[in-house]
C-alpha cells in the first residue's frame, strides 16, 4: 500500500526551558498510530521532531520518503500538545505547506487541530481528524487509498476541495476505543533510541522511556481539556501492561520509566495487580507516574505504587487553599494532598506538586497558603503554571470575554496570564521565580542536614548544595521585594488587591 510519512510538530528545540532541562520523550501517540497502520499494511516512516532542529529536518524527511500521505499526529499523550503552545502551531502550518509543496496529502491529528479544524485546513491540511485518530486515521487513508468515500468515514473534517463542494464537511464524531488491549504496542524501532539514550546519560546519568496504560480522565476540573477522550477513562489490562514494560526492558534497557497517563491505576486494585504482573515477569523499572491525593488514600494503593517499582508520584496539588479547590471542581481536599504527601514519603518514594496559580478569586491569602503547604509537605519536585484558558472548559467559558489576540502560549516558559487575573503577568513571573527559590533552598537545607547526620558519607555534591543552599537565602529577600513591587503594578484598570505577602 502508499507511502506514509508520520511526524509531530512538537520540537522540544522551540520550548527553551524544557530544552534546558533535557529529558526527551519520543511522540508515543504518534509511535502507536505507526503500529496501527503497519497493521493495515502501509509503508511507514516516521519524523521525530522531538529532537530535530527545526522545521527544515521535516521538509528533508518530505523529500527523502516522498510519501502519499503526510500525517502530523500529534503526541496526545504529551501534555504540552494539549496547551497548543503557538510556537508548535506555527511549527505545524510549515510543515503542512512544505508537504503540500511535495503532493503529499495531509492529514492532522491533535488537540489543537480538533480545537481549530478551521485554521488547519486553511493553513494546507485536507483533513483534520477529531479526537481519537488511530481507528479514523486507518479509515482515512484506506479510503483515499481505494477511492472509498470519505464522508462515510467518522470523526473528520474534509476540505472543500475532497468533500466535493463549497464548504468543509463535518463527519458524526467517532466513539472512543474501548478495547486498548487490542492496540498494537508503539512502533519503537522507528525511533532513533540510541540518540535519547546518550542525552538522558550526559544529563541525568540514566535513560528514560515512556508508555501509557490508560486514556482519558473522568474527573471535573473546570480548566482542564479534554478534546481527544472527553469525559472518559478506559484502562489497558495490568497484564498487557506488564508485556510491554517487559519487552522495553529486553529491547532497550531503559532505566527508568514514565508512565504519561493523566491518571495511573484509577480502577480499585489495577496497582496491585500490575505490581504482581510486574514481578511474575521480572521487569520491575523505577517509574514516575501521575495520580490524585484521593487515591493515593485508599487503602493499599501507595504501598502497590512501592511495590510495582514506583519512584515518584505527581499530584495535581494545585493549591492550599480549599476555596480554590472548590472553585476549580478539583475534587480533593487540603487534608488529602498533606495525608498523601505523607504516605508517599512513609513508603520511601517521593512526591511532586503541580501547583496552579492566577485563578480567578485567588487572594494574597490563598496565595500563602500554597506556599505553606510546599513548606509543610516538603515535596521533593514542584511544578508551577498559571491558570491557562482552553477551549472547551468552563473555566475558559467563564473569562473569554477578557481573552486578548493572544490565547496561546508562545512556549512553557511564557506564563502570560492571558484573561484578567488577580494580579498581573509580572507578579506571576516573580512568583514563580520566588517559590523556586524557597523551594530549592528548603531542598538544598534538607540534603545537608541528612547528610551532617552522617558527615562520613559526604560527597562533593553536598558542597554543592551548600553553595545553593547559600545563593538562595542570598537571593530571597531581593526577589521578595520584587514581588511585592510587582503587586502594585497597574493591571488592566484594576488595582492591587489588599494585604502584604509575608516573607
Amino acid at each position: 500500500m502508499s507511502a506514509v510519512l508520520l511526524g509531530q510538530s512538537y520540537f522540544l528545540r522551540f520550548d527553551p526551558k524544557l530544552w534546558r532541562a533535557m529529558q526527551p520523550y519520543a511522540p508515543l501517540g504518534t509511535l502507536i498510530a505507526a503500529s496501527c497502520l503497519r497493521q493495515r499494511g502501509f509503508d511507514v516512516a516516521l519524523f521525530d521532531a522531538m529532537l530535530a532542529r527545526d522545521e527544515s529536518e521535516w521538509e528533508a524527511a518530505v523529500e527523502r520518503h516522498r510519501p502519499r500521505y503526510a500525517v502530523l499526529f500529534e503526541d496526545n499523550f504529551n501534555y504540552l500538545s494539549k496547551m497548543c503552545l503557538l510556537r508548535m502551531r506555527q511549527a505545524a502550518f510549515t510543515m503542512i505547506r512544505s508537504a503540500r509543496r511535495h503532493g503529499a496529502t495531509v492529514l492532522v491529528c491533535g488537540s489543537d487541530a480538533t480545537d481549530h479544524a478551521a485554521a488547519y485546513l486553511e493553513a494546507g491540511a485536507q483533513l483534520v481528524i477529531h479526537g481519537e485518530g488511530e481507528a479514523t486515521l486507518g479509515e482515512a487513508l484506506a479510503a483515499l487509498d481505494g477511492g472509498g468515500d470519505l464522508a462515510r468515514v467518522a470523526g473528520l473534517t474534509i476540505a472543500p476541495q475532497l468533500a466535493g463542494g463549497d464548504e468543509a464537511l463535518r463527519t458524526p464524531p467517532r466513539p472512543v476505543l474501548r478495547d486498548l488491549d487490542a492496540l498494537p504496542f508503539p512502533a519503537w524501532d522507528l525511533v532513533d533510541v540510541e540518540r535519547y539514550r546518550r542525552l538522558w546519560l550526559a544529563r541525568h546519568g540514566y535513560f528514560s522511556m515512556n508508555l501509557v496504560a490508560t486514556r482519558g480522565c473522568p474527573y471535573h476540573c473546570n480548566w482542564c481539556a479534554k478534546p481527544i477522550w472527553g469525559q472518559t477513562y478506559h484502562m489497558r489490562s495490568p497484564e498487557n501492561v506488564a508485556d510491554e514494560l517487559a519487552e522495553l526492558r529486553a529491547r532497550y534497557r531503559p532505566d527508568h520509566l514514565w508512565f504519561a497517563d493523566d491518571i495511573l491505576g484509577l480502577k480499585r486494585g489495577w496497582m496491585a495487580e500490575f505490581a504482581a504482573a510486574v514481578a511474575a515477569r521480572g521487569a520491575r523499572t523505577p517509574f514516575k507516574c501521575l495520580s490524585r491525593a484521593d487515591l493515593l488514600g485508599r487503602r493499599g494503593e501507595v504501598e502497590s505504587l512501592a511495590r510495582a517499582g514506583c519512584d515518584i508520584v505527581w499530584i495535581g496539588a494545585e493549591s492550599g487553599s480549599q476555596k480554590i479547590l472548590d472553585a476549580m471542581e478539583k475534587g480533593t481536599t487540603v487534608e488529602q494532598i498533606r495525608a498523601a504527601a505523607q504516605k508517599v514519603h512513609e513508603a520511601g518514594m517521593r512526591i511532586g506538586f503541580f501547583l496552579q496559580f492566577g485563578y480567578p478569586g485567588e487572594t494574597r491569602e490563598d496565595l500563602e497558603l500554597t506556599r505553606a503547604l510546599v513548606r509543610d509537605c516538603r515535596p521533593d519536585e514542584i511544578g508551577m503554571s498559571v491558570s491557562y484558558p482552553l477551549p472547551g472548559t468552563p473555566f475558559y467559558r467563564r473569562v473569554e470575554a477578557e481573552l486578548g489576540a493572544k490565547r496561546n502560549w508562545v512556549d512553557s516558559e511564557d506564563l502570560d496570564m492571558m484573561y484578567r487575573g488577580p494580579f498581573p503577568t509580572a507578579f506571576y513571573r516573580q512568583l514563580h521565580r520566588v517559590v523556586s527559590k524557597e523551594f530549592r533552598a528548603q531542598l538544598a537545607a534538607d540534603e545537608l542536614r541528612r547528610a551532617l547526620s552522617r558527615p562520613q558519607r559526604l560527597r562533593p555534591a553536598h558542597l554543592r548544595r551548600a553553595a545553593a543552599l547559600a545563593y538562595h537565602h542570598l537571593t530571597l529577600p531581593w526577589a521578595r521585594r520584587q514581588l511585592e513591587r510587582r503587586a502594585r503594578l497597574p493591571h488592566r484598570g484594576l488595582g492591587p488587591l489588599a494585604g502584604a505577602m509575608s516573607p
